[in-house]
């Protein structure tokens, strides 16, 4: 099938012409994902977000001849946001968290207090959302695909929905006065003596 008529099918909400779609685009977007070194989860996530990207603006596109070029600069900008907060957060993790082992008697009180905080804040959360973030954090890790099956969401929901989580987890008051206060006793190492 033509590709105007494809992207035509699917701005009127044509299933087949969905699946034709994301048949025909699904190994472009692999492979972007794996030449930027997004393999996994995460290049499930990134691809569940250009499809929700595509159909949320595939009634405005002007030229459908265009859509391979759309998608492989949605696919890399999606990349390169995910390699910019993963270093984001590795930066945080590393340089911004005290480590209790080493902080005398009152490491062991702090960790138990975060650990309370962290608990009260997923107890807080609606049932669907505690099950997401058991699945996500299984040891070992499950596939997106077993979650997906396992909670009747669309893979390609799965890490946004993450995300809203892990944002209702730092929304809760006793974490966000926990990440306020370890945000000040950071500052106040790194003031000059």
């Amino acid at each position: 099938m033509a590709l105007a008529a494809l992207v035509d099918d699917a701005a009127r909400g044509r299933g087949e012409a969905w699946t034709t779609l994301v048949q025909r685009y699904r190994p472009l977007v692999a492979a972007i994902c794996r030449n930027l070194g997004i393999t996994g989860v995460d290049a499930e996530d990134v691809a569940g977000t250009l499809w929700l990207r595509l159909v949320a603006n595939v009634t405005s596109i002007r030229d459908p001849e265009a859509l391979p070029g759309w998608i492989v600069t949605t696919t890399r900008r999606e990349c390169l946001h995910l390699l910019r907060d993963r270093a984001r957060h590795v930066a945080q993790e590393t340089e911004d968290l005290p480590d209790p082992a080493g902080q005398g008697p009152d490491s062991r009180l702090l960790v138990d207090e975060r650990l309370a905080a962290l608990r009260a804040a997923i107890d807080g959360l609606s049932d669907r959302d505690r099950r997401l973030l058991t699945l996500l954090f299984a040891d070992p890790p499950l596939p997106y695909s077993e979650i997906s099956a396992r909670l009747g969401m669309p893979v390609g929901a799965i890490g946004p929905t993450r995300q809203r989580c892990l944002a209702r987890v730092r929304s809760n008051p006793a974490i966000a006065a926990l990440l306020v206060n370890e945000c000040h006793a950071s500052q106040r190492q790194h003031e000059p003596v």
